[in-house]
């Protein structure tokens, strides 16, 4: 929509790469099998979303569809670098738009191990840190 306040459409597209899909599988097997272990079971009070021994890939397919979402902290869906698929420069300018700058969780190249607050405030900051230089560069060279 050309409407700003209009809400974005996201997609993160769960799944649609077929190799997602299968490391998917092969952890939910996995975390089954641990729960499943002697020293474990006894804390399993029941089976989980309706898995069971044997399962076929088709019916492990299925339960991950049904239960995959999202945690509501997507990291690296802006590039950053010089190639064609990258979105921002070092400086987290917007390639191709005078003026814009990235400086969120969107930058980063991994997910952290804890929340994404943290390094957003701190991308934040250097970010503010990059715009008072550059602003200071250009009084320099003006004066």
């Amino acid at each position: 929509s050309a409407d700003p306040m209009d809400a974005p459409g996201i997609d993160p597209k769960f799944l649609s790469d077929e190799r997602d899909l299968a490391i998917m599988i092969r952890g939910a097997r996995k975390t089954r099998d641990i729960l499943m272990a002697p020293a474990m079971r006894k804390y399993l009070h029941k089976e989980l979303f309706g898995t069971h021994d044997n399962m076929t890939d088709a019916e492990w397919e299925q339960v991950i569809r049904n239960r995959a979402d999202t945690v509501y902290h997507p990291v690296g869906t802006c590039k950053m670098g010089v190639d064609d698929m990258a979105v921002v420069d070092p400086s987290l300018k917007v390639h191709g738009i005078e003026g814009l700058r990235v400086a969120d969780a969107s930058i980063m190249p991994l997910l952290v191990s804890g929340n994404t607050n943290a390094p957003s405030i701190m991308i934040g900051e250097k970010c503010a840190d990059m715009i008072k230089a550059d602003h200071a560069a250009g009084a320099m060279a003006a004066a």
